[in-house]
């Protein structure tokens, strides 16, 4: 939290010299966090917990992976793949989750993504700012979290 918290402050700091001229309060909210294309509650948690869900379930499978090639003993690359391939498999699987979920809620897919920058947005002296959409904030962690545990969930079932 306290790391999306400070950078949203470094991006509020970023743009310092746009919120003046920037008369959109959507917009403004839009640098910070997250918002619906269609506001439905449900349908957002879902989406929100599919996004998550994938996420860990793709994390821990690919931890998996490097684990099991430690094992093996055959060639050390769990260092290569831990330090190298691991972070950028990692990165290509969030930037699948954004591209193919992104659209309907803008994919939060971590509690702290969303609560630490809405909170900042709520903070900082933004000018023309508008309301930070406390009445949406609690879909991007409640949903996240119940994709959190359904995702290791189903890792732990299926069991690589």
């Amino acid at each position: 939290m306290s790391g999306a918290f400070i950078g949203a402050v470094l991006v509020w700091l970023t743009y310092l010299l746009h919120w003046r001229v920037t008369e959109d309060p959507a917009a403004k909210l839009a640098v910070f966090c997250n918002s619906p294309a269609i506001r439905n509650r449900a349908g957002n948690i879902i989406t929100e917990a599919i996004g998550t869900g994938m996420l860990l379930f793709g994390v821990l499978a690919i931890g998996a992976n490097a684990e099991g090639w430690a094992q093996a003993g055959e060639v050390d690359l769990s260092q290569v793949f831990s330090r190298a391939l691991q972070p950028l498999l990692v990165g290509i699987l969030v930037l699948g989750i954004g591209l193919s979920l992104g659209g309907p809620t803008g994919y939060a897919i971590n509690p702290a993504r969303d609560l630490g920058p809405r909170i900042a947005h709520a903070l900082l002296p933004i000018h023309g700012k508008g309301a930070s959409d406390w009445t949406y904030a609690w879909i991007p962690v409640v949903g996240p979290i119940i994709g959190g545990i359904a995702g290791a969930a189903l890792y732990t079932v299926i069991g690589f």
